[in-house]
C-alpha cells in the first residue's frame, strides 16, 4: 500500500459510524501528532468523503470554496483491501486544508466503481445523514459563490441565527457534486 508510512485502523462506533485512527511517521501529516504524549486520542485531523470524481469536487472545494490541496496519493494492495474491507481496493486520496481546523480528504474508487450514490430524497432528518461544517468570514460570499458552480445550496439562503449559544450568527447548507451535505456557518 502507498500510504507514505502513514498506519491507519478503521472501526465503527456504537452508532455504525466508520471511523479511523491514524498514526503519522515524522515528516508526514501536521507535526503536532508527532508530540510526545501519554493520551491515546490526540486530535481530529480530517473528515474522508467517497467522491465520484476528484477533478469535479475540486471546482467545488478548491476552486469555489477556497480549500487548498495538501496531498494527493494512490492507494492499493492487501493491506488497503483489509483497511477499507473492500476486495480490490484502489484509491486515489486527495487531502484539502483549509487555514486552521481538520482537513477533507477525498477517497475517489478507482476500482471497484460499483459504490452508491446519496439518496437524491436525502433529507437532514435521515439517520444515514451527515455534514462536514465549514467556518467562513462571510456566509453571504459563500452563497453568492456557489451561484452558477458546480456546489448548490440545499438552504433557500443565508439564514441568520438569534440563538449565540449555537456559536455561529448565519448560516446554509450546501451540497457538493456527489450529495454531501456542507453547512457552513459564520461566526
Amino acid at each position: 500500500m502507498n500510504a507514505g508510512g502513514i498506519r491507519a485502523f478503521y472501526f465503527k462506533d456504537p452508532d455504525g459510524h466508520p471511523l479511523e485512527i491514524l498514526w503519522f511517521p515524522e515528516g508526514k501529516g501536521d507535526p503536532k501528532w508527532q508530540q510526545p504524549s501519554d493520551r491515546l486520542f490526540l486530535g481530529i485531523d480530517h473528515t474522508a468523503i467517497v467522491v465520484s470524481d476528484t477533478a469535479q469536487s475540486l471546482r467545488c472545494y478548491r476552486d469555489t470554496l477556497g480549500l487548498r490541496v495538501a496531498g494527493e496519493s494512490e492507494n492499493y494492495g492487501p493491506e488497503q483491501e483489509r483497511l477499507n474491507n473492500v476486495f480490490g481496493a484502489r484509491l486515489r486520496i486527495t487531502t484539502l486544508r483549509a487555514s486552521a481546523g481538520p482537513g477533507v480528504e477525498f477517497l475517489e474508487y478507482l476500482t471497484p466503481r460499483d459504490g452508491r450514490p446519496v439518496p437524491a430524497d436525502a433529507r437532514a432528518n435521515d439517520l444515514a445523514h451527515w455534514q462536514t461544517v465549514l467556518v467562513s468570514d462571510d456566509a453571504e460570499a459563500t452563497a453568492r459563490a456557489i451561484r452558477g458552480s458546480v456546489c448548490s445550496a440545499l438552504s433557500p439562503g443565508v439564514v441568520t441565527v438569534a440563538d449565540r449559544t449555537l456559536g455561529f450568527t448565519k448560516g446554509l447548507l450546501i451540497k457538493d457534486p456527489d450529495g454531501h451535505a456542507l453547512a457552513v456557518v459564520q461566526p
